[in-house]
């Protein structure tokens, strides 16, 4: 079976959304909340890694807000790659290739968790300035996290549904 529709953003054919079926439950086109629901638990993990880790190295860094959110994102960003990354590596898919897998499959997905992530902290009175043992930290973070969750699952469903996103990863399982 050709995959390369899944490389090159091209229209897929009827081969390529079967390929689909058996791990989405149906079709492409009728993929199922709970497969989108675990592709958006994968992206999250990686996010909440990066994203803590990222605060907790800023704050003990004595790094301002701005410096440490960005260290924060782009952990999240490495971090949620690279959960992909290994997986398709295992699969004996080459690096170059792979970093394309990962990049296709959760650059949306994470950008997404992350715009309203941030969002929520930023937009919560006296997070930004809250201590890691504050918790209006961890109260803002989570809670964060738990509305990106709920956005980002029919983001990553309708993606998925249309050969996008993490069904990118599901022609090397």
């Amino acid at each position: 079976m050709d995959h390369s529709a899944h490389h090159t953003g091209t229209a897929h054919d009827g081969s390529v959304n079967q390929a689909h079926a058996g791990h989405a439950g149906r079709r492409s086109g009728g993929v199922t909340w709970g497969t989108a629901a675990k592709a958006t638990l994968h992206c999250l993990t990686g996010c909440v890694i990066g994203e803590i880790l990222g605060m907790v190295i800023g704050t003990a860094l004595m790094w301002g807000n701005a410096q440490t959110m960005i260290l924060a994102i782009t952990l999240a960003f490495v971090f949620g790659y690279s959960f992909t990354l290994f997986a398709v590596r295992r699969t004996g898919l080459g690096f170059k290739a792979a970093v394309k897998v990962a990049l296709a499959a959760d650059t949306v997905s994470i950008a997404v968790m992350e715009l309203v992530d941030n969002g929520i902290i930023a937009l919560t009175p006296g997070a930004m300035d809250a201590h890691l043992s504050d918790a209006l930290f961890w109260t803002a973070l989570l809670g964060g996290f738990a509305v990106a969750f709920v956005i980002t699952t029919p983001v990553n469903k309708w993606m998925i549904g249309r050969g996008k996103g993490h069904a990118v990863v599901h022609a090397h399982h």
